[in-house]
Order: structure tokens, then C-alpha cells, then sequence
């Protein structure tokens, strides 16, 4: 079958074919043995023509191991051979404890392939492919091989699914039946699915941080971050139950008028800008209907502001020394804690009362950059999406994340987040909070990577992409765990049909790959750029992959190996509409 190495040019070695023998076109992508007195290099075949077979070399068999790579080249006299069965155990790995059956290799027979779980889990995973081409199927499988693997029970694993268009649910929501330890947790965005076990997706406010608010809100420049800050502190220091709360309001509102009173504008525009203050911000002692106590006499706070001939205030001395009662410097320098409980209609009171403080009213420019975000505050609370953030009661972050990875005071293993319903800024902002909470949360703990999660992004060119985060907060919280996730136990698997979409720096993190087929040129052509790995041969083996099987390299494998794998059973709901059926019932 193999004659003698005619030449050997750069990483591949052209082989004779021995005159009359015919050649076995199945021997494209087999591996090969090259075996001399000294050592032993394997090959894949990469071409095949008429007269020479070339082999292209993956790496060397040294003391019963594979090592990646080839320093040494064969000799042209050294022994040409299919590899056997115990050296191909090298390659695509064995059973034994602390593996699981990724799938089969359709080129041996389907024989099983068999990973590290430390290898492939402990490090990022990307898994691209167009539509249709097996992806949720593949990831659905991925998980199931490993919590049916009767030899491991990952009972503290933490996989957390943010599911795009609610595939998931089918694949896991009966694990608990392969092993009673198990079970599957379901959170959505559509009410219809409460029905079937789901809960409602909601997240605390009060556990969001100023980053989180920024992209909450839509922030685009630096100037409304101290904007967002303020009404973040206010709104815990209205959410105290001492009286601090309400002197606090009064010595904003007091400020904010005094401000107005020493301008030089006319009495009339004076009052009008004092009457639209109290008008958005009033307290039960701060009103305009509130009564002014005079020598002998008491006015309302609004007749107080009756202009005279002479074109002022007729009683400036009495509402000036009634205003001032109200200023408390010494406010300004009170720090509320954080453990207070507050809704976005809280938000929205927090928001009007920065806009009348800081001295937002005489700038023009920043009061317009406060008062944009205040309508998108106040789309989200009057909108679909207010639903995700009214928690009932108050909570710690860790409590909160506990919660989440609980079943009726069980463990959950899967944690599926349907988003299906919420648009696509919201779904975003909602992933990028969780991203953050579970990052800080693995950060904070005392023995790090104690507590691993693994965060599932399906569609993860709607939420990993080059947003203007950087720009605004300095950081992208998919970059940063992409980066810094690994040590701290926090692992992203990146599923996408466009790659291209997604964040280069996020991507150049991941250890492992699953190529599905691809036939878009800018995907292919940015995944050939982008992947260390990615050579000329495996971009050629994915073009013509068949549903449900992929081009998988990186960390986890010895080599790129093309893996088959079972359907998921049960099955994710990915697959298409079946026209025929629908339009003749």
C-alpha cells in the first residue's frame, strides 16, 4: 500500500505508490505510522494523487505516549504502516476514570473517543457551525454523555444555560430520572412557560453594581456615570428606615431652590423653576402646599412667592430663612451601606431627586445626558422587562446565586435561563449581570475555583461581541472572564453560527474548539485567522462534515480528530419545521 518517502518538504512526507497497487481512496484522513530504528511519527493522510500519497506529521509516540508535535523527521527508509489499534488508543483516548465518550470516530469504525474532563472543562470551548449543522444537538449530547456517565457523578457541577430560544428545556428537564441527584433548574422570560416548572426570571437591583447599571441604561458617555453613581446612593439612602431619608430629601430639594434663588434671573423664572422643583421632588414637610411660619402670621410655601412692583419676592427674607432650615452640609457626607432593598420605581424617585442636585439644572448638557437616562429608566419600568427585575424581598448576592442552583432544596446541576421573550439589548445587559455576579461571586471565595461554573452562551454572538464597554467601563466582563475566568472557576462555552461576530479576544482564549460544518467565507476566513490550530486541512475536513459531526482540536484532544456524535436523547427543540405536516393537518 505504501511504497518508500520520495521527499519529505516542510511537516509532510510524499510517499511512492508501489507500482500496481491499487490505491484505496478510504485512506483519506487515516493515520499513518512512520517507524524507524529509533522512534515512531504519526501522520495523517492528507492527499492522494496517482502516483504519490501525502502524509502530513501530527506527532511522535515516545515510551507508549503521544507527544503533539515533530521535531525529528523520519528517515526516507523508515517503515510505512496503518496505525494499530492499541497506538490509536493513544490518539483518540480510553475509558478509564475521569473521562467521558465525547462520540465516535466515523473513520475507525466508530470507535469511542474518549476526553479528560479536567482537560476539556477546566478551560474555555467554543463550538461553531452554521445552522442546522448540529451545534445544540452536539451540546446538548456533550452534557448528557457527561451526567450519564455511570463511572462519575458530577453532582456539584454548575452549568449555566443562557438559552436564546428556549432549545434546552426538552434535552434536561427529565435528567432527574438517569440519576436521582440530578436535577434541572428552568428560569424564563416567557410567562406561558410557567406553566411547565419554569420560574420567572428576576434579579435583584440592589445586587447590580454601577457598571451594571451603565449597560442597564444605555450609557454612552463618561459624564453619566457620576449621574448613575448619585442616584445609586440616593436611592439607598431614601431606602433606610431612620428619618435620615427624609431630611436628606429635604436638604436636596433646599439646595437645588437656593441654588435657583441666588441667579440672576427674573423673579417670574425664578419661581417657576422652584414650582417645577417641587412639583417632581416634594416631601410630607417640603411643598409647595407646606405652611411657612411668619411674625404673626402663616403662609402657604407657594403664596410665599407673590412678586411685588418692584419686580421681587415680597417675602425673600421668609423663605430664604425657611429654605435654609432645611440645609444640612453635613448630609453630603453620610455614606449609606449597600444591604437595602429598593425597587425601579425607587430608581426612578433616586434619578428625579439627582436631577435637581449636583447642579444638573444650570448644565445644559449633562441635565440632557440625565434626563436620557431617565426615559430609558422609565421605559423599563412601565415595559415588559420590568418583570425581570421586581424581586419580592430582600437578598445577599450569595443567597442569590444559592437560590439559583436550588430545586426544592436540591441540588441543580443544569441551570437553564430561557431568554426567548426578552428583547435583544435586554437579553444582553441580563447575561453581562449574570457573567458579573457569578465572576465576583467565584472571585470573593476563600479557596479559589472551590465553586466552578460553567456558563453555556447559546447565539453567543448576540451577547460576546466588541460593545462599547471597553470604551465606557474600561472592561468587558466576557473579555475579563475570558482572561482571568480560568483560575478563578468560572468557564465560558462560546456557541455560535457567526463567529465573526464574536469578540477576538474572548475567542483567542479558548483551549478547546468543536467545528461544525461552516460555508459562510467571512466565518471561515475569520476562523482560519483567528484559531491557533486552525490549519488548511481541518478548514477542508469541516466543509463537508455531515449533521452532528464536527472537527474538534485544541487542549482536550492529542489531535485534530473528526468526532461523530450520538443524538442527544431526549433532543433539544432545534430541529426544523416539519412544513409537510403542519400544512396538511
Amino acid at each position: 500500500m505504501f511504497g518508500k518517502i520520495v521527499y519529505i518538504t516542510d511537516n509532510l512526507a510524499h510517499i511512492a505508490i508501489p507500482e500496481g497497487t491499487p490505491v484505496a481512496m478510504n485512506l483519506m484522513n487515516m493515520h499513518v505510522i512512520f517507524e524507524d530504528d529509533k522512534k515512531k511519527i504519526l501522520g495523517e493522510v492528507e492527499d492522494i494523487s496517482n502516483e504519490l500519497i501525502k502524509v502530513r506529521f501530527l506527532g511522535e509516540i515516545v515510551n507508549n505516549k503521544f507527544v503533539g508535535g515533530v521535531i525529528r523527521k523520519p528517515t526516507l527508509s523508515a517503515n510505512i504502516r496503518i496505525i494499530s489499534q492499541d497506538e490509536l488508543k493513544l490518539v483518540v483516548g480510553e475509558a478509564k476514570p475521569g473521562t467521558f465518550m465525547l462520540g465516535v470516530s466515523p473513520l475507525y469504525d466508530d470507535i469511542p473517543i474518549n476526553v479528560d474532563i479536567n482537560e476539556i472543562c477546566s478551560n474555555h470551548l467554543a463550538i461553531f457551525g452554521n445552522t442546522g449543522s448540529g451545534k445544540s444537538y452536539g451540546v446538548a449530547r456533550f452534557l448528557q454523555s457527561l451526567f450519564y456517565n455511570k463511572d462519575f457523578v458530577p453532582f456539584k457541577a454548575n452549568f449555566m444555560i443562557f438559552d436564546a430560544y428556549g432549545e434546552y428545556h426538552n434535552a434536561f428537564n427529565r435528567i432527574n430520572e438517569v440519576n436521582p441527584n440530578y436535577n434541572f433548574k428552568f428560569y424564563t422570560t416567557n410567562r406561558m412557560q410557567l406553566k411547565e416548572g419554569g420560574e420567572l426570571l428576576r434579579i435583584p437591583l440592589w445586587l447590580l453594581t454601577l457598571d451594571d447599571f451603565a449597560l442597564l441604561l444605555n450609557a454612552e458617555r463618561h459624564s453619566q456615570l457620576p449621574i448613575i453613581e448619585r442616584m445609586l446612593k440616593l436611592v439607598r439612602v431614601f431606602a433606610t428606615d431612620s428619618d435620615i431619608s427624609e431630611r436628606y430629601k429635604n436638604h436636596l430639594i433646599a439646595s437645588a431652590i437656593m441654588n435657583i434663588m441666588y441667579t440672576n434671573q427674573t423673579a417670574a423664572s425664578k419661581r417657576n423653576d422652584i414650582f417645577a422643583i417641587l412639583a417632581s421632588c416634594s416631601t410630607e414637610k417640603f411643598n409647595l402646599e407646606a405652611p411657612v411660619q411668619g411674625l404673626g402670621y402663616v403662609r402657604k410655601f407657594r403664596e410665599c412667592f407673590l412678586i411685588d412692583t418692584s419686580g421681587q419676592f415680597t417675602e425673600s427674607i421668609l423663605v430664604t430663612q425657611y429654605i435654609t432650615s432645611f440645609i444640612d452640609e453635613d448630609l453630603e457626607k453620610y455614606e449609606p451601606t449597600a444591604d437595602h432593598f429598593f425597587t425601579l420605581e425607587d430608581l426612578e424617585k433616586a434619578l428625579q431627586f439627582t436631577l435637581i442636585s449636583e447642579g444638573l439644572l444650570r448644565n445644559e448638557r449633562l441635565y440632557d445626558e440625565a434626563v436620557t437616562l431617565k426615559v430609558r429608566l422609565h421605559s423599563i419600568a412601565i415595559g415588559e422587562a420590568k418583570d425581570f427585575f421586581d424581586f419580592p424581598n430582600y437578598i445577599t448576592a450569595e443567597d442569590y446565586i444559592a437560590s439559583l442552583v436550588t430545586l426544592n432544596g436540591k441540588k441543580a446541576q443544569i441551570v437553564n435561563f430561557n431568554l426567548e421573550d426578552a428583547d435583544d439589548r435586554i437579553a444582553k445587559t441580563i447575561v453581562k449581570i449574570y457573567a458579573k455576579l457569578l465572576f465576583d461571586f467565584c472571585k470573593r471565595l476563600p479557596v479559589r475555583a472551590s465553586i466552578p461554573f460553567h456558563v453555556v452562551l447559546e447565539e453567543s454572538h448576540r451577547y460576546v461581541q466588541n460593545d462599547n464597554d471597553n470604551f465606557l467601563l474600561g472592561y468587558n466582563i466576557f473579555e475579563r472572564i475570558a482572561k482571568e475566568g480560568r483560575k478563578f472557576g468560572i468557564l465560558l462555552y462560546l456557541i455560535s453560527q457567526r463567529p465573526v461576530e464574536l469578540s477576538e479576544t474572548v475567542i483567542s482564549q479558548c483551549s478547546s474548539f468543536y467545528i461544525f460544518k461552516m460555508t459562510h467565507p467571512r466565518d471561515l476566513d475569520y476562523i482560519k485567522k483567528m484559531l491557533p490550530n486552525m490549519s488548511a486541512e481541518i478548514m477542508e475536513k469541516q466543509k463537508s462534515l455531515q449533521p452532528g459531526t464536527c472537527v474538534a482540536f485544541g487542549k482536550a484532544f492529542k489531535i485534530p480528530m473528526l468526532v461523530k456524535m450520538p443524538l442527544p436523547n431526549p433532543e433539544p427543540y432545534s430541529s426544523n419545521a416539519d412544513i409537510v405536516a403542519r400544512w396538511t393537518s
